[in-house]
């Protein structure tokens, strides 16, 4: 597997591009019946580096869906947020006044980038104020809370999605085309890693916010890719196994620092998965008897690359933005009353997966069965 050295910080590890630049919407099933000129009121929850980085400047670039309020702990930096958004200051909101999002009709959907802890209650608030909610991954860190916000949401008649990106990056669209082809149909063996190095101890070195360490912050991108890989279904079973000693345990205290996995899905595909906040790595292979499909570099915001056993693959022109093309699909969806792609009962399925590896961990790489 390959693994290069990334000695960056994950925002800059990632979005190494800034996020303004053109876009262009990928063909969608039945979105072409929305209201003309119809833009959903978003209102984004936590204003930390991937709401700064990546979904705000998003926001700008999206043809169905504007910023219009923010939740934050800090009202000036709300009010920041207003004056570069152009959003009125009755629009911020604390995270102890979310219920007082129910009164506002600007609002249609609120985006939860909270800490993973967070993830729960904050979707419930969102919900209950009646308002449609996507929340950033990991869906939650744990199975529990999962069935909590689709139960709130359900209750609420609101609308619940992930924010799994990659489902509408050209590269990972045509994966999933090529899965259903019968050209290449579902692959049978694969692997892939995403690490890079963290430095300090940010919140997701911290249990208590996070969850647990790299899995569930870019190890769950492999998860995702590989059930994408064999037609977007859930392994049966997994391996895996801590890699210690640490070599920052000052660091990655009550978290892991390097993790390997095994998944085993249906028809004998396998998939070796690797994450890492001390290493480099960002890549993913599949293959079956018909051919195969490789990203030099697959999970990153912009700046994808692959190649099939047909030839390379190019999407770049022009260069899309992942977030914009995913709360425009969300908003498009809400409109039309179509399906999401990455619906609720999508991150919990993962979050059973991440339970799973975590329960092999723990009983020293025993194989354990995947819980529907």
């Amino acid at each position: 597997m390959k693994m290069n050295a990334y000695p960056v910080s994950r925002r800059n590890f990632l979005g190494q591009l800034s996020a303004a630049g053109a876009f262009a919407l990928l063909p969608r099933r039945s979105w072409a019946a929305e209201p003309p000129g119809k833009k959903l009121g978003v209102a984004l929850v936590g204003l930390g580096s991937y709401s700064t980085g990546q979904l705000g400047p998003a926001l700008k670039l999206t043809e169905h869906c504007r910023l219009m309020g923010v939740v934050t702990g800090s009202r000036e930096k709300g009010l920041k947020w207003a004056q570069n958004y152009g959003f009125s200051e009755k629009n911020i909101y604390s995270y102890d006044t979310m219920y007082q999002l129910a009164d506002n009709p600007d609002i249609d959907v609120v985006y939860v980038v909270t800490p993973n802890s967070m993830h729960a209650k904050h979707t419930v608030a969102a919900a209950k104020a009646g308002k449609h909610v996507i929340c950033e991954k990991p869906m939650a860190t744990n199975v529990a809370d999962c069935d909590t916000m689709i139960a709130a949401c359900q209750q609420a008649k609101v609308r619940l999605a992930i924010g799994y990106r990659l489902h509408y990056d050209p590269y990972h669209r045509e994966l999933m085309r090529l899965v259903k082809s019968d050209q290449f149909g579902p692959f049978k063996k694969m692997r892939g890693a995403l690490s890079f190095q963290m430095g300090g101890r940010p919140w997701r070195a911290i249990k208590q916010f996070s969850g647990g360490g790299p899995l569930m912050d870019v190890g769950i991108y492999v998860i995702q890719e590989a059930c994408m890989a064999v037609g977007d279904v859930a392994p049966l079973a997994v391996t895996a196994q801590e890699i210690l000693p640490k070599k920052k345990p000052e660091i990655f205290q009550d978290v892991e620092e390097t993790l390997t996995w095994r998944m085993e899905f249906a028809g004998g595909a396998v998939c070796e998965a690797r994450s890492s906040y001390a290493e480099g790595a960002n890549d993913f292979h599949a293959e079956n008897e018909k051919g195969w499909i490789d990203f030099s570099s697959a999970y990153l915001y912009r700046g994808l690359a692959a190649t099939t056993s047909n030839g390379p693959l190019n999407f770049r022109d022009p260069e899309v933005n992942q977030q914009a093309l995913q709360m425009d699909a969300y908003a498009l969806d809400v409109m039309n009353h179509t399906p999401s792609l990455v619906p609720g009962e999508m991150g919990r399925r993962d979050m059973t997966i991440v339970e799973a590896i975590y329960t092999s961990v723990a009983n020293g790489g025993k194989r354990v069965e995947v819980k529907a």
